[in-house]
């Protein structure tokens, strides 16, 4: 019985964590952009019915063209930020009135005019506090783009 209540309580703190996940509105995955030029980070925190307070993100670019293959698949971004372009408060909010809308905050970064062609990395590293201990929740996403 006790092996049942500790995977059900296991199940039920994966759950939590899970439901305090963020992901990357926009830009798409491999969408093409200009070095020298603006892009607009959307950051989308779902809701949740557990009480979470938002720290803070990170907002980052890694040229992928120094690693092997000139691929961000050939090495693990989450341990190479490279340039870090933002760092400060997060507050999502809801963007629509929409039944489907989900709070998200937008954050536009100036993508260096430096920044080699080819695969990038744009990461972000997502910190809260969750539930009423609180506990430290520390997450890291991120999509591929493609400098031109």
């Amino acid at each position: 019985m006790v092996f049942i209540l500790f995977f059900a309580a296991l199940a039920l703190l994966a759950a939590f964590t899970e439901a305090q996940t963020i992901s990357i509105g926009a830009p798409l995955a491999y969408s093409t952009i200009a070095a020298g030029s603006n892009i607009t980070v959307q950051v989308v925190r779902p809701s949740t019915l557990t009480g979470s307070q938002e720290v803070a993100v990170v907002i980052a670019l890694n040229s992928c063209t120094e690693h092997p293959d000139n691929s961000c698949s050939s090495f693990d971004v989450t341990q190479d930020l490279g340039h870090v372009m933002y760092t400060g408060p997060f507050a999502p909010t809801y963007q629509t009135a929409s039944p489907q809308s989900q709070p998200a905050q937008n954050f536009t970064i100036l993508v260096p005019s430096a920044m080699p062609q080819g695969e990038m990395a744009l990461t972000v590293s997502h910190f809260s506090l969750v539930g009423a201990g609180p506990y430290p929740s520390l997450e890291v996403k991120n999509i591929t783009l493609i400098v031109q």
